[in-house]
């Protein structure tokens, strides 16, 4: 089985850059889309066998996220079920047989961190709600989870200490989260691995000199270990500052 995760920055722009051509060609049982910045009937995109489900943030332009997959789920939601986070259209999750699968986007801490005590809260909140998933049935969750975990995650982590995605309370956040029974998969599979990364600025031709970060991830409870069967970051897709990271799993 084969999952994609792709923050496409704007599935509108995304689609004038071959979206539709890359869908086709990575041929994935689910397809995870964060930043869609879209509202409902803005844009008219399907796919032969598959099934798609949407949550829009209020905000216009902004935010959202989308699941297309190939297998019915046996119950769709949207947020957390904290009103506080569930306006800005960040969490999808599918209830599959014998797994969930969750699609987020997570706030970013933004220009001098000013979100980032909201950003903590998230942490929290979200952390909650995966665990709560989890004492159910095992979880799958991928997306723009907005921190580059170790230094190895980033080109320049000296410069970038203090930075919205490498601060330390959102690298803190994420290991409480991963020692919490979840396996970060790309790490799992490629523990030293230097220099693959998700993102990069479209700013400063950091895309060229592949300054960029890892923040895009497939994270899975630790007990589908033993399941997973590769992880790949697709760094040679373009049509987004971001490019699509994948999981395959029995």
């Amino acid at each position: 089985m084969k999952l994609i995760s792709w923050n496409v920055n704007g599935l509108r722009a995304c689609v004038g850059k071959g979206f539709s051509e890359i869908f086709k060609e990575l041929d994935a049982d689910f397809f995870c889309l964060q930043e869609t910045k879209m509202q409902e009937g803005q844009l008219d995109i399907s796919f032969e066998g598959y099934k798609s489900y949407w949550n829009y943030a209020e905000k216009k332009g902004y935010s959202g996220t989308a699941i297309f997959t190939r297998h019915e789920p046996l119950n769709v939601s949207y947020g957390i079920g904290v009103e506080e986070h569930d306006h800005e259209g960040r969490v999808i999750t599918l209830e599959m047989p014998d797994f969930f699968l969750v699609t987020v986007y997570v706030p970013n801490s933004q220009n001098e961190l000013r979100r980032l005590d909201y950003r903590m809260t998230w942490e929290d909140d979200f952390l909650a709600y995966i665990k709560k998933l989890d004492e159910k049935k095992p979880v799958i969750f991928c997306g723009d989870l907005n921190v580059a975990h170790e230094e190895i995650d980033l080109k320049n982590p000296k410069t970038n200490r203090r930075n919205a995605g490498f601060t330390d309370e959102e690298r803190n956040k994420m290991t409480t989260l991963l020692n919490s029974g979840f396996t970060d998969t790309f790490r799992f599979f490629y523990p030293d691995q230097k220099e693959i990364y998700s993102w990069w600025s479209y700013r400063f031709h950091a895309r060229e000199k592949n300054a960029g970060w890892r923040i895009d991830y497939f994270i899975t409870s630790a007990r589908l270990n033993d399941r997973l069967l590769g992880a790949k970051i697709h760094t040679e897709i373009f049509g987004s500052d971001h490019c699509p990271v994948e999981l395959t799993i029995r």
